[in-house]
């Protein structure tokens, strides 16, 4: 998730985020968030904009609007011309699932363990 400055990207991470995101990070209004976007009413994924913030695939045109980091970076760079941008690695919090996975290796280790023992 990027953190809430104007110039903080988390350009490392896969994760995508969410308009509000986009506009605590360039610190710009929502209104200019939708202005700079590249959409277009009659074509749900419209071609890549170089002079846009471009959104990722939607399947739907109810989906939200998702940005990776990476794009709001190069857009804050490229057409802002924000000068220093800086990239963040941040953690995001565990979701069910990772806990479930990270239980699931735990108990595969434990079992690893016992067959090395057992020969």
């Amino acid at each position: 998730m990027l953190e809430a400055g104007p110039n903080s990207f988390d350009a490392e991470s896969e994760s995508l985020v969410g308009i509000d995101d986009v506009q605590k990070s360039l610190n710009r209004s929502r209104a200019s968030v939708y202005r700079y976007t590249n959409t277009d009413t009659r074509n749900l994924n419209p071609p890549f904009n170089p002079r846009k913030l471009n959104p990722e695939f939607r399947r739907d045109q109810k989906d939200p609007l998702m940005f990776h980091s990476n794009e709001v970076a190069r857009f804050a760079k490229d057409i802002l011309r924000i000068k220093e941008v800086t990239v963040e690695v941040l953690n995001s919090p565990s979701t069910a699932t990772q806990n479930v996975l990270v239980a699931i290796l735990e108990e595969l280790k434990i079992i690893s363990t016992r067959l090395e023992k057992m020969n």
